[in-house]
């Protein structure tokens, strides 16, 4: 049996009617026959959606015990053992009870999918994980079930149920949706018009992206080449000029008229060596249209309007932005440029836009990296005036009925070398040289019409005549040759000062130096290979490109660096010209690996240095401050049994309570231990709730004695988002140390304050304080300031506070007090919401209540 078939019915915000309309269709199927069961379907007590329960059979639900309550959930094994064609399983996103087998409930729908039944389910636009932090910064609720984007772009239907936000708040306001007495807090905050209308958006533009998918899977099945303007895609062609900049602007503006637009920036680069554009520039480029929200793309090909159209049409695009010609007027005489052929060739489904710029007219110049090697059309302009403008010219002297005498002549002759290897090179202008001999022989020297020279001053003329021209085609392909090799080492120059550079900052990414080989060389994919020894398998380090080569063996071009590394680049054989800047490029990227190697063995070492010192100190503190306690709780144990004694109750009730006061000790100190060691491991994971200090700070201060602390809390504090046992915990250790330090005839002050969106906890003692270069210190594990006794901790306190603040977004940080002693200050992130006033029995501030 095959895999089942998924239809999810999405929405925009609860109440638009999903579940409604997925019995809907549930009971069209089963109209038909089709066998339907409601595996989980949850009503909220609507009426209009519980008439639809009627008439389908429904599969038990599991029943759960967790913490005194009775939870249901859906029972897989349950629908797996019925085997319906389709099951209807409400809430994909939602969260499983605690105990069970998958932990979320599209993970059981993948189960029911893989063994062949149909899935119908139902899913909310603010649970994909992609926009969970988006409808928070909506609405301000955050988020807790989500789901992944691509469990339910995998869906094989996905239909929108859509209502207008009026619409909707009318339902809520008829009591539809939820209970009456919770109508009004809801249109006064979810369900605000806004922002139903934002979240309706997103719901739209969501799917209108999957749409797009299908659409192109489909063309691309049926090889349809023609633009659809189903959407508008706008493509950006780029030369790696400055003008790239504002063409990306332009288009960005473009797409921002109509919704849902799409700008895709594209460089087409030359198959024949290493690219003409600044790479720096390209760069530039390619981080402004990511910033705006579109996608950069390189393209391989050596006719670039064919390959700007191609593009265009593959990616199904309505517009093409491209700039205004940088040619000069003169070179027009060349051919028409990019922007004509790509406007001419466009057809009636292309709109292109000519965006005038500051570079237009100032001439192309030469590039870079191709140097000044001639084209085809220039080595073709070279051989036709080499060899037909002799001819031409002959015709058109032997015309003549007096002609300009064989001087002129020669040097008419040797002006059509000389231009034949400025446009050609050496081999038109040798050829020009020899026509040009043997017609200057045939038609103008005496005998004429022969081969023969009766006068040898004619001889001399057309030997120095063939001589020049060869000597002028020489010096002018030796110019030619010598301005090209100028172009690549500048070329080559510039890339390796870039590798360079990067040595010494050392900054630079495998990934991104991977890419920056595929575009320099334009090759299709670049991939860093390695092995550990001769005769073990290659495996890929990093990669750029598509489809990259696993094997040297399997590669276009391998370059090898070391022993048991190499470069395999796919794409093209590159010149042996190319190879030595594409080995710098390969030691720098095995410079980057071995980098980062040891910045992983040195961040290794650094971790194993700090365990190694907090074992130190950690036995240090089991050697005296773990044994002083079980020393004295021995003691009271030995002489509590001991038959030399009576002891006297007093006696006994003492030695019992220095028992009671040993146990205490330990168990804080071992608390601390155990702390820091999940703080080491990073094994804290905080709940962040919100709650009121008044629910946290009696219990922290329940370890400290009621008369040595004065509360001061004012009533319009707001709620704090912590976790209330990591707050406990971090408020206790601070106290304590506060008390610790204080003289016994002061009390520590906890007041509280509100700054901004954040709340303030201060901590006050009148102690002897610290010194400003100490207040970091004190909070590292195992830190005792000044002279502390040694009974009197290991040091772990306020290490253990710090990191359960951090851990909660918060901050803690030691001050001065004024007139002597210190300050702890912790700050949290306030809850959002209105303001509390706290009872007033926690508000007695100077009353010294705890």
């Amino acid at each position: 049996m095959g895999r089942g078939k998924l239809r999810i019915y999405l929405g925009a915000a609860p109440g638009v009617g999903k579940t409604y309309a997925m019995l809907s269709e549930a009971h069209r199927r089963a109209e038909r026959g089709t066998d339907c069961v409601l595996a989980f379907v949850e009503t909220y007590d609507r009426p209009r959606t519980a008439e639809l329960l009627h008439g389908l059979e429904q599969v038990p639900r599991r029943e759960t015990v967790h913490r005194g309550a009775v939870l249901t959930d859906m029972d897989v094994d349950a629908v797996l053992e019925r085997r319906p064609a389709v099951a209807l399983v409400d809430e994909l996103a939602h969260d499983n009870m605690p105990g069970s087998r998958n932990s979320k409930r599209w993970q059981d729908v993948e189960e029911l999918l893989a063994a062949g039944t149909d899935v119908i389910s139902t899913v909310n636009i603010q649970h994909l994980e992609s926009l969970g932090d988006v409808v928070e910064a909506i609405t301000g609720v955050p988020q807790d079930e989500k789901i992944p984007d691509e469990v339910v772009r995998r869906a094989d239907q996905i239909e929108l149920v859509d209502m207008a936000p009026q619409a909707l708040r009318r339902r809520m306001a008829h009591g539809n949706i939820y209970q009456p007495d919770k109508v009004d807090a809801a249109l006064s905050n979810y369900f605000r018009p806004g922002n139903l209308t934002a979240l309706r958006e997103l719901a739209l533009l969501w799917l209108a992206d999957r749409v797009d998918e299908y659409l192109q899977q489909y063309r691309g099945e049926h090889n349809i080449r023609s633009t659809w303007q189903a959407r508008e895609r706008i493509v950006v062609g780029l030369t790696g000029g400055p003008e790239g900049r504002t063409l990306i602007r332009r288009a960005s503006r473009l797409a921002e008229k109509g919704a849902g637009g799409e700008v895709l920036a594209v460089y087409i680069a030359r198959s024949d060596g290493l690219t003409s554009a600044s790479p720096k520039e390209l760069a530039v480029q390619r981080t402004l249209v990511e910033d705006l929200g579109g996608t950069f793309h390189h393209v391989i090909g050596d006719d670039v309007p064919s390959a700007l159209l191609e593009f265009a049409r593959g990616v199904n695009a309505s517009q093409i932005v491209l700039g205004s010609s940088r040619r000069k007027t003169w070179q027009y005489l060349f051919g028409p440029g990019v922007g004509a052929t790509v406007a001419r060739d466009s057809g009636p489904d292309l709109d292109v836009h000519i965006v005038t710029h500051d570079e237009a007219g100032r001439g192309r110049g030469l590039p870079g990296a191709r140097g000044a090697r001639l084209g085809r059309s220039r080595i073709a302009g070279g051989w036709l005036v080499g060899v037909a403008g002799p001819v031409a010219l002959s015709l058109l002297l032997t015309g003549l009925d007096n002609g300009p005498g064989l001087a002129n002549n020669v040097l008419l002759f040797l002006f059509l070398t000389v231009n034949a290897a400025l446009l050609g090179g050496l081999l038109p202008a040798l050829a020009s040289a020899a026509v040009g001999s043997l017609l200057l022989n045939y038609y103008f020297t005496s005998p004429t019409h022969t081969l023969d020279i009766a006068e040898p001053r004619n001889l001399v003329a057309i030997v120095i005549f063939f001589a020049v021209g060869v000597a002028v085609a020489s010096v002018v392909d030796l110019a030619t040759r010598r301005t090209h090799q100028a172009a690549r080492l500048k070329a080559e120059s510039e890339i390796l000062s870039f590798l360079a550079g990067s040595v010494l900052r050392g900054h630079t990414a495998l990934d991104a130096l991977l890419e920056r080989v595929r575009e320099t060389f334009a090759m299709e994919s670049v991939a860093l290979l390695e092995r550990d020894s001769d005769v073990d398998p290659w495996t890929c380090t990093a990669s750029a490109g598509p489809r990259p080569a696993t094997r040297p063996d399997d590669a276009d071009v391998d370059m090898p660096v070391g022993d048991h590394m190499a470069m395999a680049l796919s794409g093209r054989v590159l010149p042996a010209e190319d190879r030595r800047v594409l080995a710098a490029f390969a030691t720098q990227a095995a410079v980057v690996v071995d980098r980062q190697r040891l910045v992983g063995e040195a961040e290794q070492a650094r971790e194993l240095v700090e365990g190694n010192r907090i074992r130190t100190a950690l036995l240090a503190a089991v050697s005296h401050d773990l044994r002083t306690p079980l020393a004295g709780i021995k003691a009271a144990v030995t002489s509590l049994r001991s038959d030399d004694v009576a002891w006297s109750e007093a006696d006994e009730a003492e030695l019992l309570a220095g028992i009671e006061e040993g146990a205490d000790r330990l168990d804080h100190l071992v608390g601390n231990l155990l702390d820091m060691s999940r703080l080491q491991t990073g094994t804290v994971t905080p709940l962040i709730r919100e709650t009121g200090l008044d629910e946290v700070i009696p219990l922290a201060l329940a370890g400290v004695p009621a008369e040595s602390v004065e509360l001061d809390i004012p009533e319009t504090l707001p709620m704090v988002a912590v976790d209330r046992g990591l707050l406990e915990r971090a408020v206790a250790n601070i106290v304590e140390n506060a008390v610790k330090y204080s003289p016994d005839d002061t009390r520590v002050t906890v007041a509280a304050s509100t700054l901004g969106n954040r709340v303030e906890l201060r901590v006050v003692d009148r102690g002897s304080g610290v010194p400003d270069d100490a207040k970091e210190r004190i909070f590292e594990p195992f830190q005792r300031h000044g002279d502390a006794p040694r009974g009197a901790g290991v040091g772990l306190g306020l290490a253990v506070a710090r990191g359960f603040t951090e851990a909660m977004g918060g901050t803690v940080a030691a001050e001065d007090t004024p007139g002597g002693g210190m300050t702890m200050v912790l700050t949290l992130a306030a809850a959002p919401g209105p303001t509390r006033t706290l009872p007033a029995a926690h508000t007695g501030g100077k009353a010294g209540s705890t």
